[in-house]
């Protein structure tokens, strides 16, 4: 199952919702439920305190949505992380978070290093929005595919040190390197093929695809 999460963040850095029609439940959190009615798109979850919406745009994802949960402004979560448990529940295989960087930039490294709970318990995630996605990486061997839209690739440590780095089948390849908080080694790198590997040994890596 692939469930897409839509934010309140900035609708201008938003892609084409549209083009993500293999998603199979879509949950809006806050006003990302509003934007979800917006575009056409089926609201299957909305959740959160909605203080960002007028009772017009409150009313009509009320109606509108399959499952609608209202929680007090003043809580503990986030009304994206209250979207998240909702989608934990799923048991999803892959979940795409859109609306989630760009404004307050506390919500979006907040919302980055979210993306560690999904991994913790083997769900594929992704934060996507109009020049990125933004994915992490445990230690392990992985592939990634080479997508035209998202040309610049670019590895930044999560943890202190991230050991055993090897990239292959990119334009900069590396062999078992170590790189380090601040690091800007492995910065704006690109595939040379369809697709190429990546693999650590220790630590914890945000894998960042991006466009001008």
């Amino acid at each position: 199952m692939k469930v897409g999460i839509v934010a309140n963040g900035p609708a201008t850095l938003l892609p084409d919702l549209s083009l993500y029609d293999q998603i199979d439940v879509w949950i809006g959190a806050d006003r990302g439920a509003f934007v979800l009615l917006e575009k056409g798109l089926d609201v299957d979850y909305a959740v959160g305190d909605f203080d960002s919406m007028d009772n017009a745009e409150k009313k009509a994802v009320k109606e509108n949505a399959g499952i609608f949960k209202i929680y007090p402004s003043e809580k503990d979560e986030t009304d994206l992380e209250l979207a998240i448990l909702e989608a934990m529940e799923l048991r999803p295989d892959t979940v795409l978070l859109f609306g989630a960087t760009g404004g307050r930039m506390d919500h979006t490294l907040v919302n980055i290093q979210i993306l560690a709970r999904f991994a913790e318990n083997g769900i594929a995630a992704k934060l996507i929005d109009r020049t990125n996605t933004i994915e992490l990486a445990l230690p392990g061997s992985h592939t990634l595919t080479n997508d035209p839209e998202y040309p610049y690739i670019s590895f930044i440590p999560m943890t202190p040190t991230v050991t055993g780095l090897t990239l292959q089948h990119f334009y900069y390849p590396l062999e078992n390197e170590t790189i380090s908080f601040g690091s800007t080694l492995c910065v704006s790198n690109k595939l040379i093929a369809n697709s190429g590997t990546f693999s650590i040994d220790e630590g914890i890596v945000l894998v960042i695809k991006s466009r001008d």
